[in-house]
């Protein structure tokens, strides 16, 4: 990551940002990278259909030869595929026949990042990967992490062997992406700003596209077959229906399923904000993009592209993800606290405000029957029942009884048998005391980035910090704020190339001294 470390003389003094890669060696960074990413997974859906074995093995190997000849492109890569593949796949969904069939090719995203992961992590352990004392501490924590999370899968493969295997991947993916980026940064010198800044600015254009011209996008990425597949699986899953239950709301074609009330709350109804056009952009889902574009907001911002960030914001709004919204907030508003009164009072009044916001969350949602809140309770409940925890799968939105799961009920209790909708009560639910060793290693490395922001003011380092920290929060009341990538696993992304990347500086300073 190509960010200068200045000494600052005081918070007050000047706006902190990162610098920008020169000019003239953007293309030299961009394009390659841009192209393998696009190489890496356009073409999966054609392989799958041709052979899912061979698509398996040509994914793998890819994953394998991006780590081997271009290792600093990884991190960047993983980001654009996160985003991207379903665009692909939309636009490909005519070579599938099944909805099995595409909900395979959408997890290539994972296989090509789990196996970039393992390479890398090979290579650390064979010492081919930059090694310090910091940085094996870093690892061996997270790696501690990873064996408790696998234990309590072997507990839930025992009960419904799918299902674990779908959590164990939604709670690993975020850490196979900070210890990609970890090592990768702290090995080699990144030019990622400018490929993060046009991803950044991709996702804005597609998501002005959708919302100013909803049809031509559909024609476009061939959104009708991709939806209609999306429609099968609701059908015969029970999710459609469960969902008419919950809103009472009726398709009646493609466009009706993408009406949702504003923040998918009943709160803002009384100022006509009952029902609005949401944005799913290129990764077909409003949530993901949602975060990607409240993300690219406080990148851009913080990397001196303010205009492109403020022009991002409507589509913030239209997304209609208080998650993501959220997190722009506070960051912003760290951003603030940081320059107005120092870093220590700062991250207190933080802390502080963060516990604020779920004790209230979590009021208001008992009191509106918030699905969400409830699910969370349903956690809490089943942890002080079992504080030892079911096993990964057990429980949470994959159960077999989350279709049948009676919303009047569970409003009037106040809570559920069961965990959904919550990705902390999921865990808690899933996991007991353990679920304290993920969320807990998560906010470990966002004290170390804010720690670095601390002494630098750098606002990328605050982005990493702040945004970990709210985000965290957030899985009281999304499943996706920890499960989605492009949520909790982007920005631990970008906290593993903060470390990895003061840790390399740090390394080479030192030497430096001694030379």
């Amino acid at each position: 990551m190509r960010v200068r470390h200045a000494p600052i003389r005081s918070f007050r003094s000047e706006p902190v940002r990162a610098d920008i890669a020169p000019r003239p060696l953007l293309a030299g960074d961009l394009i390659p990278a841009l192209g393998i990413a696009v190489a890496s997974i356009a073409f999966a859906p054609i392989m799958q259909a041709a052979n899912a074995g061979l698509a398996i093995v040509v994914e793998s190997l890819i994953g394998c030869s991006i780590v081997l000849a271009a290792p600093a492109y990884a991190p960047s890569i993983a980001v654009f595929i996160i985003f991207f593949q379903n665009l692909f796949v939309s636009i490909l969904s005519s070579t599938m026949t099944t909805e099995q069939e595409m909900d395979f090719v959408k997890g290539y995203n994972f296989l090509i990042c789990a196996v970039m992961w393992l390479v890398t992590l090979a290579l650390y352990m064979l010492r081919e990967r930059k090694h310090s004392p910091e940085i094996d501490r870093i690892m061996n924590w997270g790696l501690m992490t990873l064996a408790v999370v696998g234990m309590y899968f072997l507990l839930g493969a025992t009960q419904d062997a799918h299902a674990a295997l779908v959590y164990l991947r939604n709670i690993a993916f975020p850490l196979f992406l900070f210890q990609l980026s970890l090592l990768t940064a702290a090995t080699f010198e990144l030019r990622i700003t400018p490929f993060l800044a046009t991803v950044a600015t991709l996702l804005i254009v597609c998501g002005y596209v959708e919302l100013l011209f909803r049809d031509f996008w559909l024609e476009i990425t061939n959104g009708y077959t991709f939806w209609h597949f999306d429609e099968l699986k609701a059908t015969r899953s029970g999710s459609w229906e469960a969902q008419m239950r919950q809103t009472g709301n009726v398709p009646v074609d493609l466009i009706d399923r993408f009406r949702f009330s504003f923040l998918n709350s009943p709160l803002f109804e009384d100022l006509g904000l009952s029902s609005i056009l949401r944005i799913f952009g290129p990764n077909m889902s409003p949530i993901s993009f949602g975060y990607g574009i409240a993300f690219s907001i406080l990148f851009l911002f913080a990397v001196g592209y303010r205009w492109l960030a403020l022009a991002a914001i409507p589509l913030l709004i239209f997304c209609s993800v208080k998650g993501a919204l959220i997190l722009v907030i506070f960051v912003a508003l760290a951003w603030t606290a940081t320059w107005l009164f120092g870093t220590t009072i700062t991250l207190a009044l933080a802390l502080v405000g963060l516990v604020v916001y779920a004790i209230a969350a979590i009021h208001i949602g008992l009191q509106i029957g918030d699905f969400h809140v409830i699910g969370f309770m349903g956690g809490w409940d089943g942890f002080l029942h079992n504080p030892i925890g079911r096993g990964l799968g057990v429980g949470g939105n994959l159960s077999e009884g989350y279709f049948s799961i009676d919303w009047n009920a569970a409003q009037a209790a106040g809570t559920m048998d069961g965990a959904v909708e919550s990705a902390v009560g999921v865990l808690l639910y899933q996991m007991g005391i353990g679920a304290v060793v993920p969320l807990g290693f998560f906010f470990a490395v966002a004290l170390k980035a804010w720690r670095l922001y601390a002494s630098s003011g750098i606002l990328i380092q605050g982005l990493a910090a702040f945004g970990t920290m709210v985000v965290l929060v957030n899985g009281i009341f999304q499943e996706e704020a920890l499960f989605a990538p492009a949520a909790l696993g982007l920005l631990l992304c970008m906290t593993g190339l903060v470390l990895g990347h003061h840790l390399r500086t740090q390394g080479e300073d030192l030497t430096a001294s001694h030379g």
